[in-house]
């Protein structure tokens, strides 16, 4: 099916004969001895997130389960030997979500959207036991090589506070981590999604994942005109999936909040990481909400601890 990351493996299809399935999806893992990164980010640390991320990826599969409102695929078996690591999960295709988008409709959009807002509520206030602490591959503790490669001065001054803020918001999550375009499987109708790709599942703001999928499939002009009414939608989905006990107001005024530092702080990532990034666009420079968000949180968070 494809390569993974950095050449350390495969996924591939599986034609099975004399059982109940007529295939599986096998994700097989092999750390190389001599990686190749697109963006040149060969490093020790690099090569030890990608071994622990998919150490987390086969606990989340093994221990973890969500339901149809936020389609995963069923792990059947998952091994380790040496360096290398098996995961045998059921084939989607099989299950009805045999179609991959590269490009998508409001429909399609509003579809994954509800899969993050139903994802989130199943998982609001969970410890995420085995899976990484903070989850999403950009966050600033796992990614210094990029912050010191940054040449915006001002974003690079703010990365830590902005980091700290989304970290110490009061309403957590499990998030999926990855949430791009590429890891969602539609039905044939666009209504129905699943999503793949558990690597960098972990605790944190949903926004993180919000902000991720919406860069993934829409462009600067899109992001402009859509974004505000996408939100709702996220949100009234998440309403009517939370805990009845959760005070979902100020969830959704905290989270509200939180989507423009979560944006900027996959802004400030991709600076760093690759300039020349298609997703740094407009929607991101120019968009004077996320900084001046920074700055008033910020100076607001001064404000109270010096009183």
């Amino acid at each position: 099916i494809q390569t993974l990351w950095s050449g350390y493996g495969e996924i591939v299809r599986l034609h099975l004969e004399g059982c109940g399935r007529p295939s599986v999806v096998v994700k097989h893992v092999k750390f190389p001895e001599d990686a190749e990164h697109p963006g040149g980010w060969n490093t020790n640390r690099s090569h030890a997130r990608k071994v622990r991320s998919y150490q987390v990826e086969t606990h989340w599969y093994q221990n973890y389960s969500t339901n149809q409102s936020c389609r995963i695929p069923a792990c059947l078996a998952a091994r380790s030997y040496g360096d290398e690591m098996l995961i045998v999960l059921e084939d989607l295709d099989v299950e009805g979500y045999d179609q991959r988008r590269t490009s998508l409709k409001d429909k399609e959009i509003r579809a994954c959207l509800s899969w993050l807002a139903h994802f989130h509520a199943l998982f609001l206030g969970v410890t995420p036991e085995g899976l990484w602490p903070v989850g999403t591959y950009w966050h600033l503790e796992t990614q210094p090589d990029e912050l010191e490669a940054m040449d915006n001065a001002e974003l690079k001054a703010a990365a830590g506070d902005i980091d700290r803020i989304l970290n110490e918001c009061n309403f957590k999550t499990i998030v999926h981590g990855d949430a791009k375009l590429a890891n969602f499987c539609f039905s044939k109708s666009g209504l129905k999604v699943a999503a793949v790709d558990f690597q960098y599942v972990g605790g944190g703001c949903g926004m993180k994942d919000v902000v991720y999928f919406l860069g993934s499939c829409m462009d600067e002009r899109e992001c402009d005109k859509r974004v505000p009414g996408l939100l709702d939608h996220y949100f009234a989905e998440l309403k009517a999936f939370v805990n009845k006990d959760v005070n979902f107001n100020a969830l959704e005024k905290e989270w509200r909040e939180m989507f423009a530092f979560a944006w900027t702080d996959f802004h400030r990532f991709l600076l760093g990481w690759m300039p020349g990034h298609w997703k740094i666009n407009r929607y991101t420079v120019d968009n004077k909400d996320f900084m001046n968000a920074y700055r008033f949180q910020t100076r607001t968070v001064f404000s109270r601890a010096c009183s």
